[in-house]
This record gives C-alpha cells, structure tokens and sequence, in this order.
C-alpha cells in the first residue's frame, strides 16, 4: 500500500467514526423513556439540588419576629423597641398577642411608659409627613410634635424625611388595624431602647 492511500483511509477511518458519533447522539436524544438515560426530576417550584429535602418556604432574609424585651412592664400593653423598630402587643395575661416590625418617625420618644391620650380618628388624615394616614393611636409629645402608632392609606412604610420633625410611626395596614383595636385610651404604651 502506498503512502498516499494509507492517508486516504486514515480519513475514511475518521469520517466513518464522525458518522457513528452523529448516529450515536441522535440516537440516545430520541431514544423512548424505557430506554433513555434518567433525567434528573426537576420541580417547577424549585431548582434541582439533588437531594429531596423538604424546602423551607420563608425568604432567607425573613428572621423571626425579637422576643418580647425584658422589664417591659405587666399587664395588658403595647411594647415599642426603638432600636429593633419592633412592635408587642401583649394582653393582659402577659402573652404576646401580636408582633410586628415598624418604621420610626424623625422624633422618637425616650424609653418609659406612656398612655394613649388622645381620642383615635375614624376616617383618614394627613400625617406630618404629608402622607394619608388611618388608625392613629397617639401617646407622647416630642419637640411639640405628637407620636403616635399610624398606617398609610396606601400600605407604605417608607423611611421619614430626615429633614422634617416627623411623629407618625408607621406599620402596615393590617398592623395598623390590630393596634387600633388592641389600644384604645388609656392604654400603656411601653417604649424601650
């Protein structure tokens, strides 16, 4: 054989294993469920991980709600944390009813024990801020401005303008409806650091 023709079927040799590579491929794509490889189980709710551990349905940055702070009175009242922009509604057997976060106004308080004082408001209002508000539960003065418990008419927690003396802390509108029905006047308002 000469040289030339050993080149000739090394390339016939080739082609031929590229034809059987082609075959082979299109083969195992349209093969039948009883024959084909098994393709890993995919969930439309979540991506495969390969192993079949239950989910956890909460986002990761969701934490648990803080625990009712400690020395935060007795009896039926409404605990406010500043520094975890935290909410307690406690009845009056001591147990948390209901726990929410909150969006502090400008002016805060300082940490003590306070009354609702003022007569809640039906229909809604204009907060300092501007913004429409409904269920205002008030109970201290800061800088001649009145703090209070609100929720925005449009379920906005927005942070406060720092530039405005601002007294309305905000919560959501279900929040809102909770504390507005949990505290009427008179009732103890807790605020803690």
């Amino acid at each position: 054989m000469s040289r030339g023709s050993s080149g000739f079927v090394a390339g016939l040799t080739a082609a031929a294993l590229g034809v059987v590579g082609f075959l082979a491929y299109q083969a195992s794509a349209n093969a039948p469920d009883s024959v084909a490889v098994p393709k890993p189980k995919t969930s439309s709710s979540a991506p495969a991980t390969g192993d079949d551990k239950p989910k956890d349905d909460k986002p990761k940055d969701e934490k648990p709600p803080a625990a009712l702070p400690v020395g935060s009175g007795t009896g039926k009242r409404v605990v406010y944390a500043l520094e975890d922009r935290q909410v307690w509604l406690v009845d009056a057997a001591g147990d948390v009813a209901r726990t929410f976060e909150v969006m502090p106004s400008t002016l805060s308080p300082q940490p003590g024990t306070y009354e609702v004082v003022t007569p809640r408001q039906g229909p809604p209002t204009k907060g300092s801020d501007g913004v429409m508000i409904e269920h205002v539960v008030r109970f201290a003065t800061v800088e001649g401005v009145s703090v209070g418990f609100s929720a925005a008419v449009d379920g906005s927690m927005k942070s406060p303008d720092p530039s405005l003396k601002t007294g309305g802390v905000r919560m959501s509108r279900a929040d809102g409806d909770a504390l507005w029905e949990f505290a009427p006047v008179h009732t103890n308002v807790v605020v803690v650091p």
